[in-house]
């Protein structure tokens, strides 16, 4: 089969993940990065039963070795790359640690993400997308956020997070912290790699409170499961906050997939412009964090 453009897609097996590899797989072919071999393989057979074609690449997003090792196989698949979309994302509410001894939250949310997009950067073609999947959980401003108590991320230094030490004062939910922490880091990220990139196009995308994601479902507990089903409660379907992993999928697709040369934005649940938190937006923070984040990659 002829291949057109290529799109890399994290954590595709489920919820958001699932619904865009579908989407992403009538612009050409998926590249699906993720941990679990079988499920991989039904996704693949799922976008070959409707006519396209999927590349599965076992990789553990929250190791390091095994993400550069991923990026590695997709620069040797040597494909014309469309985008990369930095899905994969998890919420515990038990201490966890990654291969590297690090906050498992952290290390798939953020420095998974960061590595994958640092290890393919430089291989991109000029006018390739990147995305990352952010939270408004991160912005203690925002309505979400707010119903829950939540006091958003907890930010000290990249090294504090990796080893699961946040700001006092946060939020009495466990793993609330590390989550939104790790979705600021993603954020700033996000606009700090955009200035730095500019023949690519880097931007975010919130895909709101969604109904029927997986939220990196084989490692969520039931009260994580309880906390968002109760949001989902009071949040409304017909919600400006609310989307389904299939409306997601469309905007995620539609950023993925553009050519009008946007960058550096955040897009929200409706794929328009939208705010991060102040401190998200704070262009000394943003470098503060990717040079924290490449500070503590390195001892890898």
């Amino acid at each position: 089969m002829e291949h057109k453009n290529a799109f890399i897609i994290t954590g595709p097996t489920s919820g958001i993940g699932y619904a865009t590899a579908l989407e992403l797989a009538k612009y050409g072919t998926v590249i699906m990065v993720g941990r679990n071999q079988d499920k991989l393989n039904q996704v693949k057979k799922d976008i070959e039963g409707i006519g396209q074609k999927a590349i599965p690449i076992i990789c553990d997003i929250s190791d390091i070795k095994s993400v550069r090792q991923a990026a590695q196989q997709i620069i040797e698949l040597q494909l014309p790359i469309g985008g990369l979309l930095n899905n994969a994302g998890i919420m515990q509410t038990k201490v966890k640690k990654n291969a590297q001894g690090w906050d498992m939250t952290f290390a798939t949310n953020h420095l998974g993400a960061f590595a994958l997009t640092e290890a393919l950067v430089s291989h991109l073609p000029d006018g390739a997308n990147v995305a990352f999947i952010a939270s408004a959980l991160e912005d203690p401003e925002r309505k979400p956020a707010k119903i829950m108590g939540m006091k958003g991320a907890r930010y000290l230094s990249a090294e504090a997070s990796a080893r699961g030490e946040w700001q006092a004062g946060g939020s009495k939910m466990a793993g609330i912290d590390a989550y939104a922490t790790s979705k600021l880091c993603v954020l700033a990220s996000t606009m700090a790699l955009a200035r730095e990139n500019p023949r690519l196009h880097v931007n975010a995308i919130e895909p709101g409170i969604t109904r029927g994601t997986g939220l990196g479902a084989e490692n969520v507990n039931a009260f994580v499961h309880f906390l968002f089903g109760y949001l989902m409660s009071i949040i409304p379907p017909f919600s400006k906050y609310s989307s389904t992993p299939e409306k997601s999928a469309k905007v995620i697709a539609k950023v993925l997939t553009d050519k009008s040369g946007k960058t550096g934005i955040y897009f929200d649940e409706k794929g328009e412009p939208m705010l991060g938190s102040a401190l998200s937006r704070d262009p000394a923070f943003q470098e503060r964090v990717i040079a924290e984040t490449r500070a503590l990659l390195q001892k890898v």
